[in-house]
């Protein structure tokens, strides 16, 4: 026997009913159309948020001040000085997991080039800020080491603070005041676009931080210093140095076992594994309510083949008559099924894949579309013809001959 005949009688009386065809399709090209689309949403969601997270840089550990406590008084955290910088040079001496530590403090002020101004955050760095950060210069010089010894009144913009108050003019070299004072630009960096918390990184003007707190802020307490950037030596050895971090600031802050600390150590990858759980959680949710869908397809394929074994009882008893065993006939209206199933599939691929590029183009929404999705999907079609055609095709299958072709 032709291993494709059964395919091929059911290509022909998928080609007599057109329109029942295509409508008992409907439901599967639904479901796996909008599968695809939810999970590229979802991916693509996932994704983005890595990218963001990346932008922040490699490796990175956040060491912020915590709280404090005065005359019964709790204070927030951030809200006292309590990091300095001999804890950054002990970091960098101590802790072997590290690669690099900088300190940083920031601030709020208006920048004001000629006519116009803009009102930005300034951050006070050390050029280890910027390596740390992986945040290049596309214009002018780096900032140096000899900047921030020496309290140099000199400035790198960012892309965002460049084009305000300079458009298409070149800013390397022009003069800016902050807070009255005159500081020389020497460089732009590259776009870094949106932080994980959704500010723009790229609104910000980067000054030495003895500069900053000498002319700018102040430093409330000296030797202090807002946050401390860290670099792990590599990735493996976050978590490593991580631990080495707090022991060695609890052992210099002299915190002991009753006592709270006054500062929080942040490993930027647990956040992103978080972030990318939560797309991921919410990706499978909307999925999950997207393949309700296709058992809702399913139970049509089902519902229609029924309604098939009883308009073709007759055309089965002949069949049956002729020689067809019970298994041939088993295969044929199975073979029916899963053509169903899978032209559906396809069909339904195609309107996902260009659905999630509509989204895409129109809305802005960041989506990917893997080929495990698809795949996935074509799978997914063609187990629900076997499995909802399969009572279906067994019903024809079990028909007695002759009560067959006595069928009015």
């Amino acid at each position: 026997m032709d291993v494709l005949l059964p395919l091929k009688i059911a290509a022909r009386a998928l080609r007599i009913n057109k329109m029942r065809s295509f409508l008992t399709m409907l439901g599967i090209m639904i479901g796996i159309g909008a599968v695809i689309v939810m999970v590229a949403v979802g991916s693509g969601a996932s994704k983005q948020i890595a990218d963001q997270i990346a932008t922040m840089g490699s490796n990175l550990i956040l060491v912020l001040p915590g709280s404090t406590t005065s005359g019964g008084i709790r204070a927030g955290g951030g809200s006292a000085p309590t990091l300095t910088y001999d804890d950054v040079k002990a970091i960098r001496a101590e802790c072997p997991a590290v690669s690099l530590a900088a300190p940083s403090v920031r601030g709020t002020a208006q920048v004001v080039y000629g006519n116009m101004n803009w009102s930005t955050v300034i951050q006070g760095i050390t050029p280890d800020t910027l390596w740390i950060r992986e945040w290049h210069t596309v214009k002018g010089r780096e900032m140096t080491q000899n900047d921030s010894d020496t309290a140099q009144k000199v400035c790198a913009l960012g892309q965002t603070v460049a084009e305000t108050l300079f458009g298409d003019e070149d800013p390397t070299g022009k003069q800016v005041r902050i807070k009255g004072v005159p500081f020389t630009v020497i460089g732009v960096l590259e776009p870094k676009g949106r932080s994980p918390q959704g500010t723009d990184q790229d609104d910000v003007v980067f000054v030495p931080i003895t500069t900053a707190q000498r002319k700018l802020f102040g430093s409330p307490i000296p030797g202090t210093v807002g946050v401390i950037l860290v670099q792990a030596r590599d990735q493996s050895l976050l978590a490593q140095a991580e631990k080495e971090i707090t022991a060695l600031l609890d052992q210099r802050h002299r915190i002991g076992p009753t006592r709270e600390r006054d500062f929080t150590v942040r490993n930027l990858t647990e956040i992103l594994a978080v972030s990318q759980q939560s797309a991921q959680v919410m990706s499978m949710l909307l999925g999950a309510v997207a393949s309700i869908s296709l058992i809702v397809g399913g139970i049509g394929i089902m519902n229609i083949m029924l309604v098939s074994v009883t308009e073709r009882t007759r055309e089965i008893g002949i069949r049956m008559a002729i020689g067809a065993r019970e298994g041939d006939i088993l295969l044929q209206f199975l073979a029916e099924a899963v053509l169903l199933t899978l032209l559906g599939g396809v069909i339904g691929i195609l309107m996902g894949v260009g659905s999630a590029l509509a989204i895409s183009a129109l809305f802005g929404w960041p989506t990917l579309i893997s080929a495990e999705a698809i795949m996935l999907a074509v799978a997914f079609s063609s187990a629900i013809g076997i499995f909802f055609g399969f009572y279906p095709a067994r019903k024809a299958a079990r028909l007695n001959p002759i009560d067959a072709l006595r069928y009015e």
